[in-house]
C-alpha cells in the first residue's frame, strides 16, 4: 500500500465505543494527511433510531431488542458495500482514514442478539469477513462509560437520547474482550478522558508525534492530565471503560 506525504500507515482505523470521538478525529486525521475518509453512515441505517428507541423498554434491553437484527445487518451490509469500494484499485495511493473496522459489528451483535439470530449473523458475517482489507494501524480510543454519556447528550442527538450508560458500559467491555483476543493490525490505544485531539490543537499535535513513534503491536498511551486542565470524568480502576493495557 502506499500513501500520502508524512502519513506513516497506508490505512489508518479509528475505533472505540459510541460518544467517544472517533468520527472527529477520523476527519481531522485525514484532513491532515490529505488521504480518503471512509465513515459508517449510521443516518442510513433505517432501523437504528427504532433500536434505541426499544433500549428504553424492558423489552428493548440486554439481547431482547426486537430490532437488533435488522439494525446489525444493515449496518453489515453498509460496511461490505464499503469495504469493497476500497478492494478496488488505487484507492490506498492517497492513504485511507475510516472511523470503523469491519469487526465493529461483530463486537454490538454479540452485545445485543438473541443465540438463534447472533447464529444467522455469524453465518452472514463470515462470508464477507474475510474479503476486508486489514489496517495497518487502529487508534483505539477510550473513556469511561459516564464519561461518554456526556458527551453524548452535550452532542445531543435525537436518536442517541435513549442510550444507557449500562448499554455503553456493555459495549465498552466488549472493546476489551475484542482487542484482548486481537491478532489483526497493530493497535494504538488512547486514554481520551483528559486528552481531546480531536477538540485540542495541541494534543492533536502530540497524537500525531506518539503515531510516528508506534512500534507496536500494542501502545497504550495514557496522557497526564495537564496542570490547570480538568478532565470530563475520572479513570476508574475496572475494565468498564477499557482504560487498561492489554
Amino acid at each position: 500500500m502506499s500513501a500520502a506525504a508524512g502519513m506513516r500507515f497506508a490505512h489508518v482505523v479509528v475505533e472505540g465505543p459510541i460518544g467517544v470521538g472517533k468520527t472527529t478525529l477520523a476527519r481531522s486525521l485525514a484532513a491532515h494527511w490529505g488521504a480518503r475518509l471512509v465513515l459508517e453512515q449510521p443516518a442510513e441505517n433505517p432501523y437504528l433510531a427504532r433500536f434505541y428507541e426499544h433500549m428504553g423498554t424492558p423489552q428493548g434491553r440486554g439481547r431482547g431488542n426486537p430490532l437488533a437484527l435488522q439494525t446489525q445487518l444493515s449496518f453489515l451490509f453498509q460496511r461490505v458495500e464499503q469495504m469493497k469500494e476500497l478492494g478496488q484499485g488505487g484507492m490506498f495511493d492517497h492513504g485511507v482514514v475510516s472511523d470503523f473496522l469491519f469487526a465493529k459489528d461483530a463486537i454490538f451483535a454479540m452485545l445485543t442478539l438473541g443465540d438463534e439470530d447472533l447464529a444467522l449473523y455469524r453465518q452472514i458475517y463470515k462470508r464477507h469477513s474475510a474479503q476486508a482489507p486489514q489496517p495497518d494501524l487502529v487508534i483505539w480510543l477510550q473513556a469511561e462509560p459516564d464519561v461518554l454519556m456526556a458527551r453524548i447528550r452535550r452532542r445531543g442527538i435525537e436518536m442517541e437520547r435513549h442510550i444507557t450508560e449500562d448499554y455503553l458500559g456493555s459495549l465498552c467491555r466488549g472493546y476489551v474482550r475484542y482487542f484482548a483476543n486481537h491478532r489483526g493490525a497493530p493497535v494504538l490505544a488512547i486514554n481520551t478522558e483528559v486528552f481531546h485531539p480531536s477538540e485540542n490543537p495541541a494534543d492533536f499535535q502530540r497524537l500525531l508525534e506518539r503515531i510516528d513513534r508506534f512500534e507496536g503491536p500494542f501502545e497504550l498511551f495514557d496522557p497526564p492530565d495537564p496542570p490547570g486542565r480538568g478532565a470530563d470524568g475520572q479513570i476508574g480502576d475496572t475494565v468498564a471503560g477499557g482504560l487498561i493495557e492489554l
